[in-house]
């Protein structure tokens, strides 16, 4: 029977199945279910923080389990792996054979970048571009390190992006360059026909039928999303999305739907499966997809999010890199978590329950347990910060310990002000 109508307690179940929630996890994690994960997901965001773990490696740890971060490494990070990256949703590993779905970005790119307020910047590399391919082509894929030279300097206390650096990400957009693994954390560039096959970009679909295949991604991703939430998963225009979506209502793929509490009209995959309950127990990353949207955190979940690595330490509420806390089908919970390796402890810097919400700590114990020696880590410590930090530590098994000054004080480079929807 088809659905018009979901409770928000329906909608939650049917967003994390669609998302891979609800079993337990494995024993072992081989190859194949790191693939079919990130089939599942469509996409693992990048993110440079790394006090913890480095983003990307979360969302498959939270669904699957521990698993070995050196073959999700071979995986995305090989210079012809199943894997590269581009500005899918922000800055993300996306699978090779996807890439043509996003050549109309590439090109809508490279507009905006023509546009009087930005055409300035790009008059300024041309020249620097210009040696960029010609270096690329007698060296090969190479890191912006291997090519910047002396006159590079950092401009004030963030981010100093030489003319090198810039050259290459403006190339990187628009697909005259494209990634060929990473080298440590850092991207490695290559010109198109040194990593792809012949004429790979040269034959994508038109920017119609691309951002309709996306939106035909994203939803059956989401499981069931309003049309903000779907365009927001690959970072779409919303006309755009509005158009796909109708033409994928009328194909049967997706089914308007009405969901309690929600003031927008929302769709739900076909596929979608609606389970009578939900069994969760995972952290989630600031940037895994059940959360990475902020108001559809807030609709679904009641949980107002906000990423404070970025926040003066003085101002930070809940902590540097905090982490949601997921119980079944509820946010329950958030914790600041980092990994003192050469203490060999992680470390839960704050701990929070949810207003209105009750955090197990008991079940929230053994996810940290198993992060630990996911992580390589012996112990678990707990700072005496936090409403849930008491319960935890008790759970734990473990004595609270003093909250440093030094906790507060961890900073965050920003990323580059690149905005993804065109």
């Amino acid at each position: 029977m088809v659905r018009t109508t979901l409770s928000a307690a329906e909608a939650r179940r049917v967003a994390l199945a669609a998302q891979g929630f609800g079993s337990a996890p494995a024993p072992a994690v081989s190859t194949r279910a790191l693939n079919s994960g990130f089939a599942r997901l469509g996409l693992l965001q990048i993110d440079s923080v790394n006090v913890f773990e480095r983003s990307h490696y979360l969302p498959l740890f939270a669904r699957l389990g521990a698993y070995d971060r050196d073959t999700l490494d071979r995986l995305t990070t090989a210079r012809r792996g199943p894997y590269l990256e581009y500005w899918a949703h922000e800055a993300a590993f996306i699978p090779r054979d996807d890439l043509p779905l996003f050549r109309w970005r590439m090109d809508a790119f490279r507009e905006r970048d023509a546009r009087p307020n930005r055409v300035e910047q790009v008059a300024r590399t041309e020249r620097v571009r210009h040696e960029l391919r010609a270096l690329l082509r007698a060296e090969g894929p190479s890191p912006a390190s291997a090519v910047e030279h002396e006159s590079n300097v950092r401009r004030g206390p963030w981010w100093g992006w030489s003319d090198v650096k810039i050259g290459l990400e403006q190339m990187f957009r628009w697909g005259e360059v494209v990634s060929a693994g990473r080298s440590g954390f850092e991207r490695v560039y290559a010109l198109p026909e040194q990593v792809l096959p012949d004429r790979f970009l040269d034959d994508a679909p038109d920017r119609t039928d691309a951002v309709r295949e996306l939106v035909r991604r994203a939803t059956r991703a989401l499981g069931v999303g309003t049309r903000a939430d779907i365009a927001d998963y690959y970072r779409l225009r919303a006309d755009d999305t509005g158009r796909a979506l109708a033409e994928l209502t009328e194909a049967g793929e997706v089914v308007p739907v009405r969901v309690d509490g929600w003031t927008d009209r929302a769709w739900l995959h076909a596929d979608a499966r609606v389970p009578r309950s939900t069994s969760a127990d995972a952290v989630l990353s600031p940037f895994d997809p059940v959360v990475w949207f902020r108001r559809r955190a807030e609709r679904m979940y009641g949980f107002h999010y906000r990423i404070e690595i970025y926040t003066p330490a003085p101002k930070r509420v809940f902590g540097y890199y905090v982490l949601p806390v997921l119980q079944d089908d509820r946010l329950t919970g958030r914790i600041d978590l980092k990994s003192d390796r050469q203490r060999g402890v992680l470390r839960v810097r704050t701990a929070w329950e949810e207003p209105g919400e009750h955090l197990d700590a008991e079940r929230l114990a053994e996810v940290l347990r198993r992060t630990a020696a996911w992580q390589g880590l012996g112990d678990v410590e707990v700072t005496d910060r936090g409403t849930a930090a008491r319960a935890l530590a008790g759970a734990l098994g473990v004595a609270l310990v003093p909250h440093e000054s030094a906790d507060d004080t961890d900073v965050a480079e920003p990323l580059p002000d690149l905005e993804v929807t065109v």
